[in-house]
């Protein structure tokens, strides 16, 4: 790749499962992630590095041109906003199901419905499509326990097994979005670092289509 880029990766789950599809493209990080407690890394691309960042930072940094290319799970661009981003890949990793969920049996409330996630923006669209008021409540963390503490009505979050909803007495209700990994590439990068954005797309999307007919 003739111009340099940085490619901004989603720390947990989706880096371990990103980390073999750069790898199968010519791109591998020259120490252990895992085990280091650095955020930037040198790859065994000379001109490409890697940034490992909270899956919430990750749009971020690609739109506003810190990282010229990510890899996000589509629940965090659907949260964030598509401005300023290009979409040109599914990798098909990582995928789970974006769900509303509420305590097993119990009937929502006539009226307003409480919501507690952290997918703001998705749940304020989501409900406001059905006609329904919802009184969203912000959490960061540990969902099923707003209805359990009589805290909301419902919740909407990541759903992959369902052992968790089930554990706590709760069940999924509606579908919101599938949800996997995806590409990003800043609209800037595009243009300024065409040849290399591209090489990198093309050697991606040929490691996905590789796995697919495997």
């Amino acid at each position: 790749m003739a111009q340099g880029l940085t490619i901004a990766l989603t720390k947990g789950r989706i880096l371990k499962e990103t980390l073999p599809l750069l790898a199968e493209a010519g791109i591998e990080p020259l120490e252990d992630i895992a085990s280091s407690r650095k955020l930037i890394f040198d790859t065994s691309q000379p001109d490409v590095r890697l940034v490992v960042l909270r899956g919430s930072d990750v749009p971020t940094y690609v739109r506003l041109g810190a990282a010229d290319v990510g890899v996000s799970g589509k629940d965090m661009l659907l949260e964030s906003g598509g401005a300023g981003l290009y979409e040109p890949l599914d990798l098909g990793i990582a995928r789970c199901r974006l769900m509303t969920a509420g305590l097993v049996g119990k009937p929502l409330p006539l009226g307003r419905v409480r919501v507690a996630t952290k997918f703001v923006n998705i749940a304020r669209q989501h409900f406001a499509e059905r006609g329904i008021q919802a009184d969203i409540i912000k959490l960061y963390g540990a969902m099923e326990l707003a209805p359990l503490m009589d805290l909301a009505d419902l919740i909407v979050d990541i759903v992959d097994t369902g052992n968790t909803l089930r554990a706590n007495g709760m069940e999924p209700r509606e579908l919101i979005a599938h949800v996997s990994s995806r590409l990003v590439v800043n609209k800037a990068a595009m243009k300024c670092k065409h040849e290399s954005v591209q090489a990198l797309v093309a050697r991606l999307r040929a490691a996905v289509e590789r796995r697919a007919a495997a």
